[in-house]
This record gives C-alpha cells, structure tokens and sequence, in this order.
C-alpha cells in the first residue's frame, strides 16, 4: 500500500461515521496502539498499525448522528521500506457537535434509573412468568387443552418482545416518556379489563394483547435507557434490574394463591392491577434518559445482520428462549398430572422456581463484568439445557423441588445476561434501544411458539411430558452452540482467534 492510499484511507474514515466496535466508552479515544482488527474498514491491512484516534460525537437535528473520528494517526509498516511509516490526518469539522459523556457507572441518578426499570421488569417479566398459576385455572374454566391457554401466556411474551424494534427505534429518538405512558396505560387497562372477562377470547385480547403491547412499550426502552448509563457494571445493573422478575414471580403468584380462593378471579388480578398502577407511577418518576435522540435513521438497521457476532447471537437467543418458557407454563400442571399434587401446592413450585432466579440473574451478572457477558452467557445456556433434560428423571416431589432450584438458577442467569450481551455488541450507546429491539423482535417468535409447541407434543404423547422436555432442551444446547459462534466471530475481530480466556 502507498503512502496516499494510506492518507486516503485516513481521509474516508475521518467523515463518516467510525464502526461501532471503536467505541471504548470514552469520548476522548482510545489508548494508543488501538488493535488494527477494531477498525473494519483496516482489516485485512496487517501492516498498519492505527496509533491514536480522537472521537466525537457530531449531534444536528437533521443529520446523520454517531461516533466521528477527529483525529487519525497511523503507522505503515513496509517491509521493503521501514523508513516509510506515517500517515496521519488531522482535520476538525464544522459541525455544531455536543460531547456524550461516558456513562458514569454509577452514581444516585444511575442507580435510581435502575430501581426503576427494576420495577417495569417487576411488572412485564413478574406478571409473565407467573402465568403458570392461571394456566391449569384457565384449563378447567374454559375447558381447553393447555396447548390452547399456552397461547394467552406466550402471545403476551411474544408481543413484550416483537415490539421491540419498533420501542427501541423511538427510544433513540427521543420518544421514551410517550412510550412509557403508553406501556402503563396499556398494562393497567389490560389487568382491569381481564378482571371482568369471562370468556377465553375476552382473557386472549385483555391479557395477551393489551397487556403485552403495554409490556413492550415498558421493557426495551427502559432497559435501552439502563445500558447508557453503565459500561463496566453493565451487567450487574441488568442482573439487578433483571430480578425485578423475581420480585413480581413471587409476589404475584402469592397473591394468586391466597387470594383467588377468598375473593375470586376478578378481584384477584384487580388487586394485582392496583400494585402496577402504583409501582409503575414510581417507575416513571425515577426513571430518566441520558443520551440525546437520534432522529435520522432506519426504522431497522440491517447493517447489523451483516456483523456475524451479532448474527449468530441473534440465532443463539432465538433458540434459547424457544424452551425457556416451557418450565414456567408447565410446571405447575407436571407436578399436578404427574406426581398428584394439588392446585396450591403445584404453585409453590413456581415461587421455588422464580425465588432461586434472583441469585441466577445477579451472580451471574457479576460474574460477566469481569469475564465477559458472552463467557458467562454460553455455560448458562448449556447449564440450563442440561439441567431441563435431568427434567426427564424427576419422579418424585422432593426431586421436582431440587431440579426447580437448579432450573431457577440457571435459566436466571439466562434471561438477565440476554441483554447485557446485545448492550456489549452495540458499541454506539445512540444505536442501543434499536440494535436491542431488533433481537428483541427476532426472540418474540421463538417465546410465541415455545410453549404452544410443548403442549402439543404433550397432547401428541397421550399427556406425557418427555418429548416437551427433550425439545426445550435441546433448544437451549443448540442456542449455546450458536453463542459461542458468535463469541468466536467476536474474537477474530478483536485479532486474538479463539482464544479460551479473553474477555468477550
């Protein structure tokens, strides 16, 4: 390569916007040498070697926003002729420009953004994973197959999710406070009207659209909103927010199980409804943005697909999430078809299952900050996988107790690192609500189809549970399997291969 072509090359990387993996989390650049594989447009150039880079972040209303370089300083290494070895380019723009500061990781505002979508999580993922003590209610009620009252639970997951994309797009442009009204309107409404339904079509539109469309409008740009305020602590703060699910998996099902025999369906979910309309009024109040919007941009950036990592994880939390909910819809009914258990006592189960998950989304969150989100996510998944094929032995009450405290734990793990894993891979902090709701969006079928998918193998196999187990199971191995492809596509990027031990 001649000296202009390397000044060239300078040049095209100076005005447009710098791949988001040069992002370190500091508007003052990278130290110096900064790898040759963390620029793309150097990759393959093994002979160059970038020496500094100074970035910005350029900001117009009507422009393209994201990371600039400023300052680009180079080395080229000819092996025929050492002598020739610099190519630098330094040229400021004129653009008017606003400095994002590096997220505080830390801090009472930052902590407080945390307590509040802690209780959003409370209050979309609580209210999901207990769907498990209504499942066998519903089943008798309505008299439908669980395969059919499966499909209220999952469409209210699969909407939390699909709408991702199109939540996490606003977001970054700076329409988070609209949404989040929105989401508590939708999440309230839909409890109170489910009070008074009667019908399984009534409990289908109340709590499976209405509902998951106000979960959707809460959960992906809060949890946007979370990941720029943190960089190092990224995941312990997603592990903290993620037990907000336990919080909610314990309190509500307890709710169900006193209350449902005294006071009946209806004033049970009211009173349920009564809590969110509250803590979610709290929530909005704690909860504040940091980044400024984003406003020219695609609905969905398909560039990101071209990124093999972001691929490959794609996939991977696709196939993850296909069995994840299989447990939480079914345990109760296993512990009731199988062992004999009655209907309260198969609900104490699910509160084993969602209390043990606080320690699997916070130790496991610690854990990532240290060694890498993608190092801690892909055991986790694998841990899971296992664990629900053990599911296939369990023959006793007090052996069902033991595999919910393992399932608990790992599947905890899974579910708290998923995002803190796509934050990790979205390096432009601008780019976090819509790169995030795009996999968000890619999950809700799998979440849709899991369990509706489960009953009907167990419909198929005359009430027996083992072909369900094996397929949720083996969703998760395989979701391990493509993680750690995408984890190897990572490291080739950083110009370390494969190795064991980097953090990723």
């Amino acid at each position: 390569m001649l000296d202009e072509e390397m000044v060239q090359l300078a040049k095209e990387i100076r005005g447009d916007l710098v791949p988001e993996s040069t992002y370190h989390g500091s508007m003052e650049g990278a130290d110096p040498p900064l790898s040759i594989y963390s620029m793309p447009h150097l990759r393959g150039a093994s002979c160059i070697e970038v020496l500094a880079v100074q970035v910005k972040m350029d900001y117009e209303e009507e422009a393209k926003h994201g990371v600039f370089v400023k300052h680009l300083a180079c080395r080229y290494h000819d092996p025929e002729s050492p002598d020739r070895n610099l190519a630098s380019i330094n040229r400021s723009t004129s653009r008017p420009s606003i400095v994002i500061d590096a997220p505080p990781d830390g801090g009472l505002r930052a902590w407080l953004v945390v307590l509040s979508t802690l209780l959003v999580t409370m209050n979309t993922w609580g209210v999901a994973n207990s769907f498990g003590v209504f499942q066998p209610y519903f089943t008798t009620l309505f008299s439908r197959s669980p395969s059919d009252i499966s499909w209220i639970g999952s469409f209210e997951v699969f909407l939390l999710f699909f709408v991702g994309t199109f939540t996490g797009r606003w977001t970054d442009m700076g329409y988070f406070r609209p949404l989040f009204v929105a989401g508590f309107l939708l999440v309230v409404l839909g409890m109170v009207a489910a009070s008074f339904c009667t019908t399984y079509w009534q409990f289908f539109l109340a709590q499976g659209i209405c509902l998951g469309l106000g979960n959707g409008c809460l959960f992906c740009p809060c949890m946007a909103v979370t990941s720029t305020y943190f960089a190092k602590r990224r995941s312990l703060a997603f592990g903290i927010t993620a037990a907000g699910s336990v919080v909610g998996g314990l309190a509500f099902p307890s709710m169900v199980r006193q209350l449902l025999p005294r006071i009946g369906l209806g004033w049970t979910i009211r009173s349920i409804a009564l809590i969110q309309l509250v803590t979610l009024v709290v929530a909005g109040l704690l909860v504040k943005t940091r980044i400024p919007p984003r406003k020219a941009a695609p609905l969905v950036e398909w560039a990101a697909f071209r990124e093999s990592e972001y691929s490959f994880y794609a996939v991977g939390a696709f196939m993850c999430f296909w069995g994840t909910y299989f447990a939480f819809h079914y345990l109760a009914a296993f512990s009731r078809d199988v062992l004999g258990l009655s209907y309260t006592d198969s609900l104490d189960l699910l509160l084993v299952l969602n209390g043990v998950g606080a320690f699997g989304r916070i130790i496991p969150a610690q854990i990532g900050d240290v060694i890498g989100t993608i190092n801690i996510f892909a055991p986790m998944a694998c841990m899971t996988g296992t664990v629900m094929f053990c599911w296939i032995g369990v023959r006793s009450v007090t052996g069902l107790y033991v595999w919910a405290v393992f399932y608990g734990f790992a599947v905890g793990g899974v579910q708290s690192l998923f995002p803190s894993v796509l934050s990790s891979l979205t390096a432009d902090p601008q780019k976090q609500g819509t790169r995030m709701g795009m996999v968000f969006t890619v999950v809700s079928f799998a979440s849709l189809t899991g369990s509706p998918i489960a009953g009907a193998i167990i419909a198929a196999m005359g009430g027996g549970y083992v072909g369900a187990q094996a397929f949720a199971g083996s969703c998760m191995i395989l979701g391990m399997i493509f993680v750690l492809s995408a984890r190897v596509c990572k490291t080739r990027k950083m110009g370390v291969g494969s190795v064991a031990w980097i953090k990723v």
